[in-house]
C-alpha cells in the first residue's frame, strides 16, 4: 500500500495529538520517537538521477530547510559519487522502480534523469501516491506529456517541471506589460539559444559503431531503461544524450522550456495548428546541428494569431527594429513584436526591456497584478507538497505538460522535413501519419507508462 499524501498525514497527526493530549502542542519525540520530524515541517524526498543537474536540484531542495533527503538513485555511481558522499544516511538504489516500490517513507520524488526516463519514473511515482518534481523538458514525447498531465490530474499529486525562471520576476513583468498594451497586439515572437554549441557535440552525427567497454560503475541496461537496446558508448552518456532522438529532445528540449516560457505564459498560447522547420542535415539518429522552427498559433479571444520562431545551433533571429547598434541580444533570449513596439528579454525568462532603450525612460511600469513567488521554484514545490494543493506549484503539469506538448510538435517538422499540421485533441498530425511512431513511442518490457 502506498503512503498517504503528506497533507493527509499531517491532518491525521494533528487530530490524533489533539485527542490524546487535550489540544496541546506535542513534542516530536512523543509523536514519533527520537529524531522524528513531523510531515508538517519537512518533505521526505527520494531522488532519481543525482549526478549533474540532479546534484544541483538536491542542493537547492535541501537548502530550503523543507526537505529530508532519504533515498538516492543513480545508475552511474561515479557520476553520482559527490551526492552519495554528501548524504550517507540516505538509502541508495540503482533502479528507480525499486526506490518507488520499496521506499515507503517518501512523500515526493525528484526525477533528474535523461529525458527518456522522465515519464516512466514520474507516472509510476504519481500512481504510488508521491508528488513529483521533474527536470525539463517534462517528457521525451508528446504522448508522454499528455499522459503525465492526465495522471497528475487523476491522482491529485503536486507536480513541478524544472523551468525555474517560471517563478521569477521577469516572466511576470513580461505578462503584465503585454496585458497592459505596452507594445500593442503581439503577432510575432522570436526565441533563441546557443545550444548545443559547446555544451554537447553529439548533434549532426550518426550512431557510433565502435563498442568500448562499459565503465565499471555504470549499469548500462538500467541507463537505457525504456529505450531500445544499444551498445554503450561515451557519446551517449553522460550529458551527450541530449543530442540523440532515442534519449533526448535536442537543444529545443534543453532551452525552449526556459526561453519560450514567457511567450506561452504572457500570450496564453495553446497548441500550434501547424509547424515547419529549416535545419542542418538530418540523419534521424541525432538531432541536426542547427534548426529554425516556426510555430503558428491560431487567434484566441482578442489575441491575434501568433507566429513564434525558435533558433538554435548558432542561428539567430533578425535584430528587431530600433535595437541600438552594437547592443548584444545575448546567447539566449526572446523578443515580442507588437503593432506598437518590441519587448526584449534575456534567457531563462529574464527581465524585459522595451526596444529601443530610449522608450524605457518614459515608460510607466504597469501595476503588479500577478502574485509573486516569495521563495524560489524548487521551494515553491516543497511548500505545495505541504499544503497538498497542486495549483500552488505554478509550473505544475497542468501548465508545463501542454507547454511541453506544443514545443515538441516542432520536432516533428524537423524529423519529417515538411510543414506538419497538428490536431491537439486527437494527438495526431492529419498530413503526417508517419509521425505517430514519434508521438507514441515503443518501450522495452518493464518500462512502459
Amino acid at each position: 500500500m502506498s503512503r498517504p499524501p503528506l497533507h493527509t498525514r499531517r491532518k491525521f497527526a494533528k487530530t490524533a495529538a489533539a485527542a490524546a493530549f487535550g489540544f496541546q502542542i506535542v513534542p516530536r519525540h512523543v509523536l514519533g520517537g527520537p529524531g522524528f520530524t513531523p510531515p508538517s515541517e519537512k518533505v521526505n524526498l527520494g531522488c532519481i538521477g543525482v549526478g549533474g543537474q540532479g546534484a544541483g536540484d538536491i542542493r537547492d531542495l535541501d537548502a530550503s530547510g523543507l526537505a529530508n533527503i532519504v533515498a538516492l538513485c543513480d545508475v552511474d555511481l561515479d557520476h553520482a559519487a559527490g551526492t552519495i558522499k554528501k548524504y550517507p544516511g540516505a538509502r541508495l538504489y540503482r533502479d528507480y522502480r525499486e526506490l518507488i516500490e520499496k521506499q515507503k517513507d517518501i512523500d515526493a520524488v525528484l526525477v533528474a534523469t535523461p529525458d527518456h526516463i522522465h515519464a516512466p519514473a514520474s507516472i509510476m511515482a504519481m500512481r504510488a501516491g508521491r508528488h513529483v518534481y521533474v527536470e525539463k523538458p517534462l517528457a521525451h514525447t508528446i504522448a508522454e506529456a499528455r499522459a503525465m498531465r492526465d495522471v497528475a490530474r487523476e491522482t491529485g499529486r503536486v507536480t513541478q517541471m524544472g523551468n525555474q525562471g517560471h517563478a521569477g520576476e521577469g516572466i511576470r513583468l513580461t505578462r503584465e506589460w503585454i496585458q497592459a498594451g505596452a507594445i500593442g497586439k503581439v503577432t510575432e515572437v522570436h526565441v533563441w539559444s546557443d545550444r548545443p554549441g559547446k555544451f554537447w557535440d553529439s548533434q549532426g552525427k550518426p550512431y557510433p559503431t565502435d563498442t568500448p567497454a562499459i565503465p565499471k560503475n555504470l549499469d548500462w541496461n538500467l541507463w537505457l531503461g525504456p529505450a531500445k537496446e544499444r551498445a554503450y558508448h561515451p557519446d551517449f552518456c553522460p550529458r551527450r544524450w541530449r543530442g540523440w532522438w532515442d534519449f533526448g529532445c535536442g537543444a529545443l528540449g534543453d532551452m525552449a522550456v526556459h526561453n519560450a516560457d514567457p511567450a506561452f505564459y504572457a500570450l496564453d498560447l495553446d497548441a500550434p495548428d501547424w509547424v515547419e522547420a529549416e535545419n542542418g542535415p538530418n540523419n534521424n539518429q541525432s538531432f541536426p546541428a542547427w534548426s529554425i522552427i516556426t510555430y503558428h498559433f491560431p487567434a484566441k479571444g482578442d489575441r491575434p494569431a501568433v507566429k513564434m520562431v525558435w533558433y538554435d545551433g548558432g542561428r539567430l533571429p533578425p535584430r528587431p527594429a530600433g535595437l541600438e547598434e552594437g547592443r548584444n541580444m545575448g546567447d539566449n533570449g526572446i523578443y515580442f513584436l507588437g503593432d506598437k513596439g518590441c519587448i526584449l528579454a534575456g534567457g531563462w525568462s529574464g527581465t524585459p526591456r522595451l526596444v529601443p532603450e530610449e522608450k524605457m525612460k518614459n515608460f510607466v511600469i504597469p501595476a503588479k497584478t500577478i502574485p509573486r513567488c516569495k521563495t524560489n521554484h524548487r521551494q515553491e514545490f516543497l511548500e505545495a507538497c505541504k499544503t497538498g494543493k497542486p495549483e500552488d506549484a505554478h509550473s505544475g503539469f497542468w501548465y508545463s505538460a501542454p507547454f511541453t506538448e506544443s514545443l515538441l510538435v516542432g520536432l516533428l517538422a524537423v524529423r519529417y522535413g515538411k510543414r506538419v499540421e497538428w490536431d491537439t485533441k486527437a494527438l495526431k498530425s492529419p498530413n503526417t501519419p508517419e509521425a505517430d511512431a514519434l508521438i507514441h513511442k515503443a518501450y522495452r518490457a518493464g518500462y512502459g507508462i
